[in-house]
């Protein structure tokens, strides 16, 4: 069994950036730009969007919302830096009854 730490950074932050990664680029932003933004390698964001990386974890509801905003101030340059709604995404999920993190589904 994963600890909660464990499950961040194999699972949670993976979903989270994957979801984000994806998002951007449907919307016209560059790979590259991407990897930039989120600090995160080429490959990785290309991973998130064939879907071949980070997509183990269902979203509920207000998380679905959470990351669309982020990505639209993202997308809007209303912030530079994820980091801090990354970490509250993560938050959030931790706590969240409707997201299906594999540890609590098993």
């Amino acid at each position: 069994m994963k600890s909660p730490c464990e499950q961040v950074v194999w699972d949670i932050l993976p979903s989270i950036r994957a979801a984000i990664a994806e998002a951007l680029v449907k919307r016209g932003m560059a790979q590259k730009d991407v990897s930039e933004l989120l600090g995160i390698s080429p490959p990785a964001v290309s991973q998130y969007v064939s879907k071949k990386r980070g997509y183990n974890i269902e979203f509920g509801k207000e998380i679905k919302e959470s990351i669309s905003k982020l990505t639209d101030d993202l997308w809007e340059k209303k912030i530079d830096d994820p980091a801090k709604g990354i970490c509250e995404i993560c938050r959030m999920m931790r706590d969240d009854e409707d997201t299906c993190c594999p540890a609590r589904c098993e």
